[in-house]
């Protein structure tokens, strides 16, 4: 018995689905005629014989079947049934050879029965493609069927002009597309290495959730545009939004440490102070260089020390040293002209505050509609570490200092 079995579709593939059998059992097959149509998740395949006999199936159509399983044997022992011999024609003499019979006789007319151009599943899905119509195939398998073979190799009728054939069926096939198609491969930096590395191991190694908010921006934006000319003469430096963010974050951080802290081992590793990871984009990629002890500078410090490591990513000065030992992070996709995102946490931090574009919209204030500039903030935390309710608590603390930036200013 020669053992027809699964074969493998692809890499990572390990059970398909027999779609349709394309003989019956007990039939006579020859070597590398079609045998079944099986179905994976990425493609459709064809099983063929590998040596002529007997066909026993030991699987059902419909059946889920593993890569590598017996799904019909082969009797290879067995013999060709034979053919079905000519009735002798009354006058014709029996002294006649079969070379001349055989040269006489007239091919067998073929029996219509219910399965005569009747399309396999595999094949009625190769003949929609194509635009066809079983009517337009001749099958050949058995009873008539049309088998995927007799769809793959079957093509369109001509069409003549004037045969009322309609448009669409001189459109089955699409243009090839135009313009350039080429490819090129380009080696990932170690710092693009380095950097998907640590987003799966994020991904895969924390129980992340990402709870929302929004902040009224207004009071933000009016105290800028009172005190932005006054704030760099004094500092030196212009009044941005990252000063503000970054000591409203501080400050909630210490009353919130649960989100400043982070799983050591079976521990949990708790500060007393903050250091934040401020997310630049540089032309070598993502970095997060770190402004430290934030909760002890003003907001005039804390925005020095970002305008001091942001030129040093973007010079590609910036070193190792400058990016270890944060507990917190911003990232501000914002400038880019998101609207709302969710951030991906930077290990082994349990937290990360995601900034967003500001972007006028219709707010219920008091019973009246009003416009308002408003900004979504995303808290991505893990929740090994942080619950619920510390983290949505900590963002209404973060909004509510940021919708009253004299508190931050003042440090009240």
């Amino acid at each position: 018995m020669l053992k027809i079995t699964v074969p493998s579709p692809g890499e990572s593939i390990t059970e398909v689905t027999i779609d349709a059998w394309l003989k019956t059992d007990g039939q006579y097959v020859e070597r590398d005629e079609p045998l079944a149509d099986i179905q994976s998740d990425k493609a459709m395949l064809t099983v063929y014989a590998e040596d002529a006999g007997i066909l026993q199936i030991k699987a059902k159509a419909g059946d889920t079947v593993a890569v590598g399983a017996v799904i019909a044997e082969i009797d290879t022992d067995a013999k060709a049934p034979a053919t079905t011999a000519q009735p002798k024609q009354e006058g014709v003499a029996s002294s006649a050879t079969p070379v001349a019979a055989t040269a006489t006789a007239s091919p067998a007319v073929a029996t219509h029965t219910y399965a005569t151009g009747v399309p396999s599943p595999a094949a009625e899905r190769v003949l929609h493609e194509k635009g066809l119509k079983p009517e337009d195939v001749t099958g050949t398998g058995r009873d008539g069927r049309i088998t995927k073979a007799d769809a793959l190799q079957a093509t369109a009728p001509a069409i003549q002009p004037g045969n009322g054939a309609s448009p669409q069926a001189q459109a089955t096939i699409p243009a090839a597309p135009t313009g350039s198609r080429t490819e090129r491969a380009e080696k990932m930096s170690q710092l693009r290495k380095t950097l998907a590395k640590r987003l799966v191991a994020a991904k895969n190694d924390t129980a992340m959730l990402t709870t929302f908010n929004e902040v009224d921006m207004s009071a933000i934006l009016d105290l800028r545009k009172q005190y932005k000319d006054r704030f760099k003469e004094v500092h030196g430096i212009g009044l941005g939004f990252m000063g503000l963010f970054g000591k409203a974050c501080a400050q909630a951080l210490m009353e919130f440490p649960q989100v400043n802290a982070y799983l050591d081992g079976d521990s949990l590793l708790f500060h007393d102070y903050v250091d934040i990871g401020i997310a630049v984009s540089t032309e070598r990629g993502l970095v997060v260089p770190v402004v430290r002890g934030v909760e002890q500078l003003s907001v005039a410090e804390i925005e020095q020390s970002i305008g001091d490591i942001a030129k040093k990513a973007r010079e590609n000065r910036i070193t190792i040293a400058d990016m270890q030992g944060g507990t917190f992070t911003i990232t501000n996709g914002g400038v880019f002209g998101s609207l709302l995102s969710t951030p991906i946490l930077n290990p082994p931090q349990s937290a990360i505050l995601g900034m967003h574009k500001i972007e006028e919209r219709p707010m219920a204030l008091n019973g009246q509609v009003v416009i308002r500039p408003m900004m979504y903030l995303a808290l991505s935390y893990d929740h090994r570490v942080i619950d619920g309710k510390e983290s949505v608590s900590f963002l209404v603390r973060v909004k509510e200092y940021l919708e009253d930036p004299i508190r931050l200013m003042l440090g009240v």
